[in-house]
């Protein structure tokens, strides 16, 4: 399918990207703005938001607003206070795409160490109830909301040694689906997206042998995340996409 959008389709859409510091996230970003959207970019490292904000603005597009957040340790009270920071700067929200994540460690089962578990389950989904629990009523105040999770191949079939990410990801899809299922006649359109084999810090740790110049950059698989986000996806709702074909 051809995900193809209006050059203006996210005009005076209010937008906040998590982990918009590299990678999907922050090519993400930089597409939402370019197709009309001010951006709210949220991650953990300030050095890398503020370089994805200073490109946004060099571009001629707005300044994003700019959140510092550890989404492995922050508290339902950090998640209000973002809350709080978009309603004082924007008023409302129209879309939130959940991008951060963190791999873990590639492991048999049996030898997953339960830290490693615990960071990567804060982040990919105790973070993500959170952040959606605190800025549902900002998004209930847009006419024509959306709510993007990020899952992945290993989120749709289990694979072996990929079980910390594997379960995050079934749990993310999970989530994905109740939130949809209750959100069925509002005006929040729910989805997941499943990036595929990307070139990416969190690709190249998982298969450092592995050449990147054989895989699809952020930017090639950037359309499906505008489509889901703009006016032109307002009929698809509950559904995890592939952005690329499985191998």
């Amino acid at each position: 399918m051809s995900y193809s959008v209006k050059k203006e389709a996210l005009k005076n859409k209010i937008i906040l990207v998590t982990g918009a510091g590299d990678g999907i996230g922050k090519q993400a970003a930089i597409s939402f703005a370019e197709y009309g959207a001010t951006v709210i970019l949220l991650s953990r490292t300030a050095d890398k938001l503020n370089n994805t904000a200073g490109e946004i603005e060099a571009l001629g597009y707005p300044r994003p607003t700019v959140i510092q957040l550890n989404m492995q340790t922050a508290q339902k009270q950090d998640y209000l206070q973002v809350a709080d920071t978009i309603r004082e700067q924007h008023g409302h929200l129209d879309g939130v795409l959940h991008n951060a994540g963190l791999l873990g460690t590639i492991t048999p089962l049996e030898e997953i160490d339960i830290n490693v578990f615990d960071d990567a389950m804060s982040v990919n989904v105790r973070a993500q109830l959170l952040l959606t629990q605190a800025i549902l009523p900002l998004l209930r105040q847009s006419s024509d909301a959306r709510i993007i999770f990020t899952s992945s191949t290993v989120g749709h079939v289990g694979r072996a040694s990929w079980g910390t990410y594997s379960i995050s990801k079934f749990a993310t899809e999970g989530m994905m689906q109740v939130l949809a299922d209750e959100l069925k006649e509002s005006q929040i359109k729910v989805n997941a997206i499943n990036p595929g084999a990307t070139r990416t810090g969190m690709r190249a740790q998982a298969f450092p042998s592995e050449d990147p110049k054989t895989l699809k950059t952020p930017k090639d698989i950037i359309p499906l995340y505008l489509y889901l986000m703009a006016p032109e996806g307002k009929n698809i709702h509950g559904q995890c996409i592939d952005a690329q074909p499985r191998v």
